[in-house]
This record gives C-alpha cells, sequence and structure tokens, in this order.
C-alpha cells in the first residue's frame, strides 16, 4: 500500500517549479523495514537535466550578485525551517532509508547544524591581502563562484550529505543541479520544498530524481556544470573522475572506507566495547565511516571478544520507528545479499564466526532486509573480509602484537577515511595519530561521529584530496581569483622593475 504521509508519485523541482518528468517510467521507494511502497520516484532524462542545467545557468548570474551575506540569509531561514520541522523529517528519513529513529534525528540535526554554520560563511568567505612586491600597488585574492555545479548523493545519508554540498555551493553564489539516490528521493522532496519556503531564487536549486546511468551521466556529460561533488562506490568514483578529467571539470569524490578501531592493552575494555558496538552496528554498518575491523592487541583480544558478545546480545533489531530497536535494516535486497556472500567469503577464509552471519527473515522480519549483526574472529589482515568494503554490520577482530603492526594493519587496505585507538598512552596516542593514514583519527572513540565545521573525507582509494564539511568545502565550489590594483600612475613590472 502508499503510505498517506508522501506524494503517490513524486516530481522534479526545476526553475522554482514541481515539473512533470519527460518520462513514464517510474520505481517504487521501499521501506526496508516493511516492504511497503513509500511512493514512486521517476527515472528521469537527460532532456529533464538539460531543463535544470538552463535554469541554474540563468538563475547564477543573478544569484552571484546577491551579496553573500544576503545568499546567508537564506540558509538561516532553511535551518529554522528544518528545525521546526526535525521529526517529521526524521520520520520520513526512518521510513525511506530504515536507520533508527534516534539516527534519523542526528542526520536531521547535522542537516540544521550545517545550515546555520555555512550561512556564518556569508559573512566571511575570506580571500587573503598580501604586500606587493612594487611600490604603490596592492595585491589580494578573493573567492569567486564557479558557476553551475552537480552533486550526486548517496541513500545511506540523504540529507546529510546533500547539506553538506549544496549549502556551500549556494552561499558561494553557484546554482545547483542535484541527482539524489533513487532509494531515498523524499528526502530531496522534502528539502527542495524547504529552500522554497525560504526564499531561495528560482532556478538556483533544481533536483531531478533518476538513474545515475542517465541522470548522472547526463550531468557528468554537459558542459554547463563545472563542478560535481559525488558520494558513493570507488568504481562510480572512479568513471566519474576519468570523464571529468577529460572535460578539465573540476571533481569532488567521496568513496567509502575500510575503518579499523585499534584496542591497545591498556585500553578502556568496556569504553572500546561501547565504541565498537556503536561504529560497527550503528546504521546496520551502512555508513563509509562505519568500523569493519578491529584490530587488537592479542593479550586482550580474549576478554574484547567476550564483551563484545556479550554486548550485542542487547542489540534489538527491527523497524527504525520503533523507539526501543538499535539496529535497522539493510537498504534493498541487493545489500543483504552482498553482505551475505562476503560473510560466507570470510568463513571460506578460514574465520572464525563467533556471533550472527545470517538474514534475518522469518516472524516479524519476514517483509524487512534484516541481517544479523555479525562477529569474526581470527582474521587475518590480507582476507577479503579485511580489506574490501562489506556495507553491513560485519566487524572481523584481526590480532596484533604491538602499535607499530596494528598501525601498519591499519594502512594496509586501499582506504583512508576514518581510523580510532583506544588507549590510555599519551606516547601511543601521539604516534597513532600521526601514522594513520586516513582523513579522520579518533581517540578514546569509535570511526563514526563527524561534525560538520571539519572536513571530512579520507586518503588513497576513499576521495581524490578534496573534502565535504568545513571551510574546506569551500574549496570545492569556489576559484580563487588573483587581483592586482597599481595606483602608482605607471607601468610597473613584476619581477623586472624591482629595486635592488
Amino acid at each position: 500500500m502508499v503510505n498517506t504521509m508522501v506524494k503517490e508519485k513524486l516530481v522534479n523541482f526545476i526553475n522554482g517549479e514541481w515539473v512533470t518528468p519527460e518520462t513514464s517510467r517510474y520505481t517504487a521507494v521501499m521501506n526496508p523495514a516493511t516492504g511497503e511502497t513509500i511512493t514512486e520516484v521517476p527515472l528521469s532524462t537527460k532532456a529533464d537535466v538539460e531543463r535544470a542545467v538552463e535554469g541554474a545557468k540563468a538563475a547564477q548570474k543573478t544569484w552571484a550578485l546577491v551579496p553573500a551575506p544576503q545568499r546567508a540569509e537564506v540558509l538561516y531561514r532553511v535551518g529554522m525551517i528544518m528545525k521546526e520541522r526535525k521529526e517529521s523529517l526524521s520520520q520520513m528519513l526512518t521510513m525511506e532509508n530504515g536507520k533508527v529513529i534516534e539516527e534519523a534525528r542526528g542526520e536531521v540535526q547535522e542537516g540544521i547544524d550545517m545550515a546555520f554554520y555555512m550561512a556564518g560563511e556569508g559573512r566571511r568567505l575570506f580571500g587573503q591581502t598580501t604586500p606587493s612586491e612594487l611600490k604603490n600597488k596592492f595585491a589580494m585574492s578573493v573567492r569567486a563562484p564557479v558557476g553551475v555545479v552537480g552533486i550526486i548523493t548517496p541513500w545511506n545519508f540523504p540529507i546529510a550529505i546533500a547539506t553538506w554540498k549544496s549549502f556551500p555551493a549556494i552561499v558561494a553564489g553557484n546554482a545547483v543541479v542535484w541527482k539524489p539516490a533513487t532509494e531515498t528521493p523524499m528526502m530531496a522532496y522534502e528539502l527542495a520544498q524547504i529552500f522554497e519556503e525560504a526564499g531561495l531564487p528560482k532556478g538556483v536549486i533544481n533536483v531531478v530524481f533518476g538513474a545515475g546511468s542517465e541522470v548522472g551521466e547526463a550531468m557528468i556529460d554537459h558542459d554547463t556544470i563545472r563542478v560535481i561533488s559525488f558520494t558513493g562506490s570507488n568504481d562510480t568514483g572512479r568513471n566519474i573522475a576519468g570523464k571529468c578529467g577529460q572535460k578539465l571539470k573540476k571533481v569532488s569524490l567521496e568513496m567509502g572506507g575500510k575503518n579499523a578501531v585499534i584496542v591497545m592493552d591498556d585500553a578502556d575494555l568496556k569504553l572500546a566495547v561501547d565504541g565498537i558496538l556503536w561504529s560497527a552496528f550503528g546504521t546496520s554498518g551502512q555508513r563509509c565511516t562505519a568500523c569493519s575491523r578491529v584490530i587488537v592487541h592479542e593479550s586482550v583480544k580474549g576478554q574484547l571478544e567476550e564483551r563484545l558478545l556479550a554486548a550485542m546480545e542487547t542489540l534489538t533489531i527491527g523497524d527504525g520507528l520503533d523507539e526501543s530497536n538499535k539496529v535497522g535494516p539493510i537498504i534493498n535486497k541487493a545489500g543483504l545479499e552482498k553482505i551475505d556472500e562476503y560473510v560466507k567469503i570470510g568463513q571460506e577464509e578460514g574465520a572464525k564466526l563467533l556471533a550472527g552471519g545470517h538474514i534475518l527473515n522469518d516472524g516479524k522480519y519476514a517483509e524487512g532486509n534484516f541481517y544479523a549483526p555479525t562477529l569474526f574472529t581470527d582474521v587475518r589482515s590480507d582476507m577479503r573480509i579485511a580489506q574490501e568494503e562489506i556495507f553491513g554490520p560485519v566487524v572481523s577482530l584481526v590480532p596484533v602484537k604491538s602499535l607499530e603492526e596494528a598501525i601498519e594493519v591499519n594502512n594496509s587496505v586501499t582506504y583512508g577515511l576514518s581510523s580510532s585507538i583506544f588507549t590510555q598512552d599519551v606516547n601511543q596516542v601521539f604516534a597513532a595519530q600521526r601514522d594513520l593514514d586516513t582523513g579522520i583519527v579518533y581517540v578514546n572513540a569509535g570511526t563514526i561521529g563527524a561534525e560538520i565545521h571539519l572536513p571530512f573525507g579520507g586518503t588513497k582509494g576513499t576521495g581524490n584530496g578534496h573534502r565535504d564539511s568545513g571551510t574546506a568545502a569551500l574549496d570545492v565550489f569556489t576559484e580563487w581569483k588573483s587581483i592586482y590594483v597599481d595606483f602608482s600612475g605607471k607601468l610597473q613590472r613584476a619581477q623586472i622593475d624591482t629595486e635592488e
């Protein structure tokens, strides 16, 4: 049945209007906890992207001339509306994504925080002034908007990641064409409505629903879109990078992780277990920062296993709208099957399965996509389950003999997003934060929980050097412009007419 909370069919938001797409193709959006159809989302075409880009291009010329503090006022209003609707947005997020309601509330709060933070940048957007090497000459740099930008966002954080990308782009004077994930379109629909109510001029934000193979490719290929900001799989990101490179188009990629918690022999094991439990099984492991490896000193491995197994017994699994549940469903059947396949691979590789390792498909789980929280031990660092991103509630214990070995194991994967260490030795803390090859490092905390005022992203296969969040996000959506003002009244040649 169709839930009465939402529209039966969605349409695109283009140039300030709700526009029926040029397609008759739609796909159902399912609640992953119940199998219920929430709405239907269009599989838009290249023609819809063309229309969105045309509107964005026209709007951006005017928007860029609006003083940045006035652009920021719109984001303040967006943040206030989101704050007023936090609970209804959270309920909708849980319905379409599956994450438990307390996590959904946290994600919506992240969007609210980003609105207020990036609105503050409307009175900063700092450049630099610097002395000139010549007399009577002034030198400075300023940030300039790029123009029309394209953002492609995933289903696992359907509103937070969209705000990481769209808010800095908008406050910097750009217009946005946004392709949300087809699994979670309602957050895009709601956010577009909020932008409209907040008074964002027509065309500054455009939402085109559809598949990456059509809508995403059309955005990547369009010469007017000068930036693509993408969060998703490594394979897709590499494809985007190659195509954007051919067009000399700026591209920002965030492509996942294989994150580890290091537990040293002097760690507070209760705290470590709390951190691992939250990092490995929060969002059912469907975070790019999720902990899928625990690198544990061999002298405390047995104790940690016992404590983890006991803690996992307390996890309640089910529909995220039930406040008592701590672990929700997997987004779809394909994700469920991928996780189960990796569990089989782990067993074939010789890892010891201590808990979980199966699909939950009877009783209250029959209509949803649920996987039992899973724990492997005696995992070698070269096993596939210790190297490849699983994106589910599966964690592997890898024993080591020293901090040096732990860091080596942590850095042995192709990703470099998030890492964590539990220890009470300050010397080990500083060595680890220096040597761990990840974009985010936590000390005595899990691998998840990034705050919006610091850069988010990683090294190696996680990305291509750009960052979401913090002021670093502005680098993606602006170009540096250097300006020289010569008030000497004569031609002065740099590096030539300087006095000895």
